[in-house]
């Protein structure tokens, strides 16, 4: 099984409930095909959709998501950093941000890598900052850093300690497993800073 990050921008037409509902036949029909939601961010205004699918291939990934009704905008196979996946399961629903940076052309994954092992421990210097994991794409196109922390001005000090760029920020609301679709994504909902900024709970309106 890969990982594969799917970012979605449901219709305007869905509100709470109907992104809820479509989450919910997304978990179960990547179930059926042998995978997983992992897990799942969703924008306070419901704009956006993050998504990390397990599946086979690409093509399963996207034929789970579209089960719920939700376009795919984009698809990309990626790797998990700084966690395992039972560890990302647990702690899925303590994202407070999600951190967004694309990668300058060249940048290799061995390279990136390497940095970033060298760069961790300087989180030790902002403690109001828990980094919890990152979503890698493997095509070294960009990648997505989730952080538990209480402010955004924490968060963007910690990306600076570490020296790494910033070039949108999510802010997301843990929800507890009650709120998860098919009980198998714990998400958030929350809105965009740093940039423009905006999850498995579901945000009041657009």
């Amino acid at each position: 099984m890969s990982l594969f990050l799917i970012e979605s921008v449901p219709p305007r037409s869905h509100g709470r409930d109907e992104v809820r509902q479509a989450l919910d036949r997304i978990a179960e029909e990547a179930r059926v095909a042998g995978g997983d939601l992992l897990e799942v961010q969703v924008a306070e205004d419901l704009s956006k959709v993050y998504a990390i699918v397990e599946a086979g291939d690409p093509e399963a990934a996207k034929q789970a998501f579209r089960a719920g009704g939700l376009p795919v905008s984009l698809i990309k196979q990626v790797r998990l950093v700084g966690q395992d996946v039972e560890a990302a399961r647990r702690s899925r629903g303590r994202v407070d941000y999600v951190v967004e940076w694309n990668f300058p052309p060249g940048l290799t994954m061995e390279a990136y890598l390497q940095r970033k092992q060298a760069s961790a421990p300087k989180y030790a210097e902002v403690p109001e900052v828990r980094f919890l994991r990152t979503y890698v794409c493997e095509d070294m196109t960009k990648c997505i850093c989730f952080y538990d922390a209480d402010q955004l001005a924490a968060v963007l000090r910690a990306r600076q300690v570490v020296g790494a760029p910033v070039d949108a920020v999510t802010r997301v609301v843990p929800a507890g497993e009650e709120d998860t679709p098919a009980g198998s994504a714990a998400g958030s909902a929350g809105g965009s800073a740093a940039g423009r900024g905006p999850g498995s709970a579901v945000g009041e309106g657009r």
